[in-house]
């Protein structure tokens, strides 16, 4: 692969592989019925969520409302689930703001949650959707037996600025069965009550192509799918030529035989291992192994001699682009090997 012609350390973006990426998962979800919610914390950038939604996905995935309204500032964006527990009436208050601007809503797992949520929304001219979070075996957030689930529900009707919207998980890999039978439990014991479950808001990259293996799914939530990385590459999940994101460096030292430095560290291609050997593969690289990483200096050794120069440059894609977006002002896009713009990356640092 020979890389375009941009300082380093740089953050590129293949326009071309993340629509491809886009549109081929889009076609799996309208075959299996799913309705697609893409998660923009992968790419932080309106440009890329508004394809997204062009192609077909309901609306977007924020994880923060600071994301949420940075994404909705790029226009064109009507429809966002921010899957994140809303605290503090400060975020309440601009919670609020941001549903007088779009089809909004949240998730809550616990009283305290659906209380701020309630008393935030009191007197509002539409109703919150909420929807309940459910621990179906990731130990992340979310209620911890379908029962939690149905009395949630039931304190969420009480809000008249309140809708119970349905339930949310984020699964556990390779468990479709004991996440839909946790689900189902939870569905039938909230209709007993009367009330309806109209959606069931599932998600994960790592189990795309499973998707519809969960039971009862109505929407799924995805984000990594639109680059890819080194994570979903060594699970299998895509092919290196489906990896959009790389990150462009120089070799700024060869001091042995067996052991280089770029000028790309933790803070561009981030500490995050993932259970990996290394941080990150190197395009037409792939038996040298990024050992070590410093702020600013990533270490290259190999078991041969290295063949690396001082002055050249390699591409890497590394194993969680998430936080890789996160690491820049700005993202090089590119078609053909071309630079198309340098886009900047609007949601980035956006973490309240």
């Amino acid at each position: 692969m020979k890389p375009v012609k941009v300082d380093t350390p740089a953050v590129l973006i293949d326009l071309d592989i993340a629509e491809r990426n886009v549109v081929k998962f889009q076609e799996y979800c309208d075959s299996h019925g799913l309705k697609l919610r893409p998660h923009v914390k992968t790419h932080k950038l309106p440009r890329l969520a508004k394809f997204q939604v062009q192609q077909g996905a309901v609306g977007i995935t924020c994880q923060k409302i600071s994301e949420a309204e940075a994404m909705i500032a790029g226009g064109d964006l009507s429809d966002v689930l921010i899957t994140y527990n809303i605290l503090s009436p400060e975020k309440l208050t601009r919670l609020r703001k941001l549903s007088e601007k779009v089809s909004l809503s949240v998730v809550a797992d616990s009283a305290v949650v659906v209380d701020g949520l309630g008393n935030a929304f009191e007197n509002a001219r539409l109703p919150l959707a909420v929807l309940i979070e459910c621990d179906t075996g990731s130990g992340r957030c979310g209620v911890q037996t379908p029962s939690q689930a149905a009395v949630l529900a039931r304190q969420i009707a009480t809000y008249s600025g309140l809708n119970f919207a349905g339930l949310m998980t984020y699964p556990p890999i390779g468990e479709p069965t004991k996440v839909a039978k946790w689900l189902a439990d939870a569905k039938s014991m909230i209709e007993a009550s009367g009330q309806k479950v109209e959606t069931i808001s599932s998600g994960g990259s790592p189990d795309m192509w499973h998707a519809h293996e969960i039971a009862l799914t109505t929407e799924y939530r995805i984000g990594t799918y639109i680059y890819n990385d080194r994570s979903l590459l060594e699970k299998g999940v895509c092919t290196l030529s489906e990896c959009a994101l790389s990150v462009l460096a120089t070799v700024v030292s060869v001091p042995t035989e067996n052991r280089a430095i770029i000028d790309a560290g933790s803070k561009i291609l981030t500490s995050d291992l993932l259970g990996l050997n290394g941080y990150g593969v190197i395009i037409d690289h792939p038996n040298i192994v990024i050992d070590q990483l410093s702020e600013e200096h990533g270490r290259l050794v190999s078991e041969d001699p290295i063949g690396l120069t001082v002055g050249q440059k390699i591409s890497i894609i590394p194993n969680h682009v998430c936080v890789v977006s996160n690491m820049v002002d700005s993202v090089v896009l590119t078609r053909a090997n071309e630079i198309i713009s340098f886009e900047p990356v609007a949601a980035r640092g956006m973490v309240r």
